[in-house]
């Protein structure tokens, strides 16, 4: 999906002075050092948070995979559906691929569901991500069909109120609730201002520095894969590369 700058309500991000403005188990730890390849190593069990991203599996991999994508992107919901199951079950575990989710963050609805996806330990981000991604068919047609005071809510310029009511209006209380969190838990992540922040302005300056024009995009070793939105493509590439990899 190509990227706009105003999505679905018409509320754009902009950044201003460092601030965000808006018109409209195992081995799960932070910053974790990188790891050698070990026999018998649970790698999908392996979780770093860095920079706005997570990082699953061994740090490194000899595949440095990255995901960037968009929790409002319907193309970004199929490829979690059909190529996260896939690298989680074929490829992270061999401890030759490790894959980062990188957001990139279009507008506010976005920004709130990045936010509570991070809420919590980095070992909860993958079924956090999911489970957002898994509703997105349910949220996602109540966010189109909006009405005037619900935009004008989601555009209140206290960002912390504003997140508060996307969260409710669109049911992401009740997917996190689900997950196990409580009301008292989502709301301390929702009003963390600095983290929220912090993780929108992580998301752009990569998605910028690595030229993301549209989502789901993908980069193997630094370099962004061209024309490859989709998990059949995608594995193409990750199998190219090992095939090459057995001719050296």
């Amino acid at each position: 999906m190509k990227l706009a700058k105003a999505a679905l309500f018409g509320a754009a991000i902009t950044v201003s002075a460092g601030m965000m403005l808006s018109t409209g188990a195992g081995a799960q730890r932070s910053d974790r050092s990188a790891q050698k390849p070990v026999a018998g190593m649970k790698w999908n069990s392996v979780v770093t948070r860095k920079d706005g991203g997570h990082i699953f599996g061994n740090p490194n991999a000899a595949a440095k995979l990255k995901e960037y994508v968009s929790y409002t992107c319907p193309h970004c919901a199929n490829f979690a559906d059909q190529g996260d199951p896939a690298l989680k079950l074929i490829y992270i575990p061999s401890g030759k691929v490790s894959v980062e989710v990188r957001h990139v963050i279009r507008d506010p609805i976005d920004w709130t569901a990045a936010v509570l996806a991070h809420c919590g330990e980095p070992e909860k981000f993958a079924l956090n991500h999911a489970a957002i991604m898994s509703g997105q068919k349910d949220w996602l047609k109540i966010a189109q069909e909006a009405t005037p005071g619900q935009q004008q809510r989601w555009g209140n310029p206290n960002r912390t109120a504003a997140r508060k009511a996307i969260a409710s209006d669109l049911g992401f209380e009740k997917i996190m609730e689900r997950r196990g969190y409580s009301r008292i838990e989502i709301a301390k992540c929702l009003a963390d201002e600095e983290a929220a922040v912090k993780l929108v302005m992580q998301s752009m300056e990569e998605a910028k520095e690595m030229n993301v024009s549209g989502t789901p995009s993908f980069a193997l070793n630094g370099k962004l894969l061209e024309g490859t939105h989709s998990w059949p493509v995608l594995q193409q590439n990750l199998d190219a590369f090992f095939d090459a990899q057995k001719g050296q």
